[in-house]
C-alpha cells in the first residue's frame, strides 16, 4: 500500500471551535457567539443576550489567537504538509456590511498564513465555516435573502486580494449539504432571525432552508468564476458533510429509500457545485415537498460557469436507512439514522465505519473523476490523563490506522486522493455539543468545560504515531 508522492498530510481546525478572542481587534460577533454550551444529553442554546447564567464556549475556545505560533510550530513537528482552516468572516467585516474590511483581522491571518509558510505548511482554508455574522442573521434571516450573495463576494474579494501570496487552496462553505437538513437551519443556512432558546425546540422550515441553500449555491459559483478569472492560480472546492448510507435490509423498500436519501443528502450539493446544474432528482423532490426555488435570470448559467476543481468531504460514520419505525436509532454528524448491528461506537455514539470509509470514496471518484481530500476525520473521546500524567490514547491510533488503511486501498482501487486532514488535531470545542470533554486532538489542550485550565499543550500517543505515519507516507501504521 502505498500513498501518492506528494499526498498532503495535516489536520483541521474551525476558527470558531479554536481562536477564541471573541470581541478582540474589533471582531464582530457571530453565530457561534450567541451559542451555548451544551453536553451529550443536554441541547446547546441560542442567547444573545450573552446572559451570564450561560457559558459561551467560542468566547475563548482554546485560544488560537494568542497560541498558534505555538500550535503550529507543533504541527509542523509532526510533519504537517497542510493545515486546513477557517477565516472568521466577522475578523474581516463585523456586521457583514462595512464598505471597508478591518485591518487588525486581515493582520491576523496574514500572520497565521506566513506562520504556516515558514513552517513549510501550506494553508487550506475554507472561506465560510458555520461563522455567519450574527448582524446578518438579525437583519435578512441569513442566507435566505439574496442580498447575503454580494456580502460574501465583498468579503471573498477582500481576502482573496489580501492573501492571494500566501494561500492556494480554498473552500467555499463548509459541510454545504447541512442546509439540506433540519440541523443546517442554526449551523449554515443560519435562518433563525428572531430565536432564542434551546436547539431542540428551533423549528425548521425547509422551503426557508433550500431558498437559502441557493443563495449559497450562486455565492459559491461566483466566487470560484472570479478567482478562475482573476487568480488561476488558485484551486477551488467543495466541502460535503459525507452520511454514508446503506440499506438496512434487503428488501426493495429500504433500497429505494436509501436511494432518494443520498440523493439529497450526499449528492444534491456536489452535484450542483461539480457539475453545475440541479439534478433531476431534485426536482421531483421540490415537486413532492411544496418546495419552490425562486431563481433570478443567470443563475443557471452562473452554476454552469463556477463549478469547483476538486471535492473535500467529512466523514465519520455510516448510519443504515430502515423504513422500519421500529429499527433502533442512533446519532452521529450532522444527522442520525437506523443503527447497523455490525458496527462498533464512540463514547458519544458515533458508529466507527472503516471500510465504509474506502466505500464512500470509490463512490464520489466515481461520480466526478476529480481529485478529492479527506478534510474532516476523527475520533470524539474522553482523554483521561494516566499516572504519569499522559494521554495513551490507543483508541484513536487504532480508528486513524483503520481509516488510513481504507484510504491507501481506495487509492490502488483507482481514486485520486490528494489528502487527508483529521478533524481536530488539536483539541477544539465541539461543534454539536458545545464540550471541550468531548476530544479529538493528537495535541491536549488543558481548558476544561467548567471553565478552568491554563490553555497549556500537551502531546498524546496519537500525537507521536502519526508524526511516523506522515514520516513514511503512509507506511508505517505500527
Amino acid at each position: 500500500m502505498r500513498f501518492p508522492e506528494h499526498f498532503l498530510w495535516g489536520g483541521a481546525v474551525a476558527a470558531n471551535q479554536c481562536e477564541g478572542a471573541w470581541a478582540s481587534d474589533g471582531k464582530g460577533i457571530s453565530v457561534p457567539d450567541v451559542l451555548t454550551s451544551g453536553s451529550h444529553s443536554v441541547p446547546r442554546r441560542i442567547e444573545p443576550g450573552m446572559n451570564p447564567e450561560y457559558t459561551y464556549p467560542s468566547h475563548e475556545a482554546i485560544d488560537f489567537y494568542h497560541h498558534y505560533e505555538e500550535d503550529i510550530a507543533l504541527f509542523a513537528e509532526m510533519g504537517f504538509q497542510v493545515f486546513r482552516l477557517s477565516i472568521n468572516w466577522t475578523r474581516i467585516f463585523p456586521t457583514g456590511e462595512e464598505q471597508e474590511p478591518n485591518e487588525k483581522g486581515l493582520e491576523f491571518y496574514d500572520k497565521v498564513f506566513n506562520c504556516c509558510k515558514n513552517h513549510g505548511i501550506e494553508p487550506l482554508v475554507t472561506i465560510s465555516h458555520y461563522e455567519l455574522p450574527f448582524a446578518l442573521v438579525e437583519k435578512y434571516n441569513g442566507w435566505t435573502d439574496r442580498r447575503l450573495i454580494d456580502l460574501f463576494m465583498r468579503y471573498c474579494q477582500a481576502i482573496f486580494e489580501r492573501f492571494q501570496n500566501q494561500v492556494t487552496y480554498w473552500l467555499t462553505f463548509n459541510e454545504i449539504n447541512a442546509g439540506t437538513l433540519y440541523t443546517g437551519t442554526m449551523s449554515t443556512t443560519n435562518n433563525f432571525k428572531g430565536f432564542h432558546g434551546s436547539l431542540k425546540d428551533l423549528k425548521d422550515n425547509p422551503g426557508e432552508r433550500y431558498q437559502a441553500l441557493h443563495h449559497q449555491f450562486i455565492a459559491s459559483a461566483r466566487a470560484v468564476k472570479y478567482v478562475h478569472e482573476h487568480y488561476p492560480q488558485f484551486k477551488m472546492g467543495c466541502m460535503i458533510g459525507f452520511l454514508g448510507y446503506y440499506p438496512y435490509t434487503c428488501n426493495p423498500d429500504d433500497v429505494l429509500a436509501t436511494l432518494k436519501q443520498k440523493q439529497m443528502v450526499d449528492w444534491f450539493c456536489s452535484d450542483v457545485q461539480v457539475r453545475g446544474y440541479y439534478p433531476g432528482y431534485s426536482k421531483r423532490y421540490f415537486k413532492e415537498n411544496g418546495i419552490s426555488i425562486r431563481m433570478e435570470p443567470g443563475d443557471e448559467k452562473e452554476l454552469t460557469e463556477g463549478t469547483v476543481d476538486f471535492y473535500t468531504f467529512s466523514y465519520y460514520m455510516t448510519f443504515c436507512l430502515s423504513t422500519d419505525p421500529k429499527v433502533e436509532q442512533t446519532t452521529g454528524n450532522l444527522l442520525g439514522g437506523a443503527k447497523n448491528p455490525y458496527l462498533k461506537v464512540s463514547d458519544w455514539g458515533w458508529q466507527i465505519d472503516p471500510k465504509g470509509l474506502r466505500w464512500c470514496l470509490n463512490e464520489i471518484y466515481d461520480r466526478y473523476q476529480i481529485p478529492i481530500m479527506i478534510v474532516e476525520n476523527g475520533l470524539g473521546a474522553y482523554d483521561v490523563k494516566s499516572k504519569d500524567g499522559k494521554i495513551h490514547d490507543d483508541y484513536r491510533i487504532n480508528y486513524m490506522r483503520q481509516h488510513i488503511e481504507q484510504m491507501g486501498e481506495a487509492i490502488m482501487d483507482g481514486v485520486d486522493l490528494i489528502g487527508y486532514t483529521p478533524w481536530g488535531c488539536i483539541d477544539l470545542v465541539s461543534l454539536s455539543t458545545g464540550e471541550m470533554a468531548k476530544r479529538y486532538g493528537m495535541i491536549y489542550v488543558n481548558k476544561f468545560d467548567d471553565g478552568t485550565g491554563d490553555f497549556s499543550r500537551e502531546k498524546k500517543d496519537s500525537f507521536y504515531w502519526y508524526q511516523k505515519v506522515i514520516a513514511s507516507n503512509g507506511e508505517d501504521l505500527a
